[in-house]
């Protein structure tokens, strides 16, 4: 939910983690700030800029093989999912939604790694537009933070 109460992390340090992006390119202009966004707050948080990998791909429903593709690369501390999905006329939204958010989950879990879903969906443009830049920084730190839990717990 935009402007949620997310509660309070501790500071987030990424230096010395490496960050996997796949961005679905459908609906490029909101998938474009997501992606900066996303950029600009890894390297904020000290990720350093040869430690991201960005892929590209055709839409939301190809992210999950793409993000298949980098945990079997290994390496990775940590990926995000980037996509926008806006409700049309037609079932084919809640497929898109399901299928792609399942699919990220199920790999998460597979690969124990962890993915930050910033695969947004909404009614509109309007929404999509409001939440491009909150919800693309929100994946940044969502991915630092677990992967710096996950390096705790090993």
């Amino acid at each position: 939910m935009l402007h949620a109460e997310k509660g309070n992390a501790s500071a987030l340090n990424g230096q010395g983690l490496r960050i996997g992006i796949v961005q679905a390119r459908w609906n490029e202009s909101i998938t474009n700030t997501l992606a900066q966004a996303c950029t600009q707050t890894l390297l904020e948080a000290g990720v350093a800029a040869d430690a991201i990998d960005h892929l590209l791909v055709p839409g939301a429903l190809e992210v999950p093989v793409a993000l298949q593709a980098l945990a079997e690369r290994g390496g990775y501390d940590a990926l995000v999912a980037l996509g926008c999905i806006i409700r049309g006329e037609t079932y084919h939204f809640e497929l898109v939604a399901n299928e792609s958010g399942a699919g990220v989950t199920r790999l998460s879990l597979d690969y124990r790694l962890p993915i930050a879903n910033a695969i947004i969906t909404t009614e509109n443009l309007e929404q999509a537009i409001a939440r491009q830049t909150e919800k693309g920084a929100d994946a940044a730190r969502v991915a630092i933070e677990m992967a710096c839990l996950l390096r705790t717990l090993k």
